[in-house]
């Protein structure tokens, strides 16, 4: 009995690290600061009633294969193998302001593999798949949906939205065009535009989906309560689409509600919180890149936002510290099983072009940063 208890547990943790490491420290953290109602008071309600809003929602149009679609008719323009790349790294670069980075790469990744094979050009796997995920993180960084660490802090800075989106544009716009400028630079062959075969969409499902997004984004915009939003979207899941209620990713919603617990208890110790905020003071966008890359950027933003009220700052910090290591963004973990999984000998060239693509566009944004500093 023990046995299996401990088999179970593990292969727990071997399936969501990230959930698992933060369930240990808001227990360790609960020695310190022992259980108590003001607990309650430690969770960001607002933020996980918009994230689980917009998972179930983008998760009801993925099932609808709305995306993979909107990519087919896009790719029918593709003559070449450079149009074909483009349309293929540009598609998370765009959806994700809208879908998150996460749901970009897991249906453009595959989507864009299998376009491969279809166009008989494997040899371009590695660097596509490695540019779509590079894209998806970047993309994400404009808006407060892109990616969950910018729809906290949104949610708790009281940014607007309009404000958010200024302050990431001009890393977004150098991101894109650096991204124009990579997916180019292979020579190009002309291509028949490969046929991918996609599920036909129902215009009627889409639009039903499209209510619920507008929904969602009343409550991202404050003109109705997150709560409210939440309660409808899971009364409508419960009664009509309970396969995409299961779809949803509640580890991602269990790992946000353990840190901010872990977070809570750390705040209400005040040694820790006077040496954590004298390390942040002034620093908050290195330190926040240097976090991101041990512990990837959404723990990062969750565990440094008790300790600074520089949000922009700590926006930019863990926008920009998704690049570099491949756990930097948890996101882009997605990327790599999916090459490990249909080139498995492929994976050390795959690492080292993400590796690359990861450093070298860091490196770009944060002498960006500096510069947009200088000037203003």
């Amino acid at each position: 009995m023990i046995r299996q208890a401990y088999r179970g547990l593990a292969s727990f943790a071997r399936r969501d690290v990230v959930l698992t490491i933060a369930i240990l420290l808001a227990v360790l953290s609960a020695f310190f600061v022992p259980p108590s109602p003001a607990y309650l008071s430690y969770i960001d309600w607002d933020t996980l009633c918009l994230l689980f809003s917009l998972m179930a929602v983008m998760k009801g149009f993925q099932q609808e294969g709305f995306f993979q679609s909107m990519g087919s008719a896009l790719l029918r323009r593709a003559g070449s193998t450079r149009r074909m790349v483009l349309v293929l790294v540009f598609l998370p670069f765009f959806c994700s302001m809208a879908i998150t980075n996460d749901v970009s790469l897991i249906t453009f990744v595959p989507f864009g593999l299998a376009v491969l094979k279809l166009a008989q050009q494997e040899e371009l796997a590695v660097p596509l798949v490695a540019l779509q995920t590079l894209a998806a993180n970047l993309g994400s960084m404009l808006t407060p949906m892109g990616n969950p660490q910018n729809l906290y802090l949104y949610s708790r800075s009281g940014m607007g939205f309009g404000e958010l989106c200024a302050v990431m544009l001009p890393y977004v716009l150098l991101s894109g065009i650096c991204l124009l400028g990579l997916s180019v630079l292979r020579p190009s062959h002309p291509n028949a535009p490969p046929r991918v075969n996609t599920r036909r969409t129902n215009p009627r499902r889409l639009g039903m989906w499209g209510a619920w997004f507008l929904l969602c984004l009343l409550g991202l915009f404050g003109a109705v309560p997150s709560w409210a939003v939440a309660a409808l979207v899971l009364i409508f899941l419960f009664l009509r689409e309970r396969p995409v209620l299961r779809a949803v990713d509640y580890s991602l919603l269990g790992t946000f509600a353990a840190f901010f617990l872990f977070i809570g208890n750390l705040s209400a110790i005040p040694w820790f919180q006077q040496l954590l905020s004298s390390v942040l003071q002034g620093r908050e966008v290195l330190v926040s890149v240097l976090v991101s890359q041990a512990v990837s950027n959404v723990p990062a933003a969750l565990l440094l936002s008790g300790f600074t009220e520089d949000w922009t700052g700590l926006l930019i910090g863990c926008n920009l510290g998704g690049l570099g290591t491949l756990i930097a963004s948890m996101a882009s973990l997605i990327s790599y099983k999916q090459v490990s999984r249909e080139y498995p000998q492929q994976r050390g060239k795959y690492l080292l072009w993400f590796t690359a693509s990861n450093a070298g566009m860091l490196l770009l944004l944060l002498l960006e940063h500096q510069a947009l500093r200088a000037l203003f």
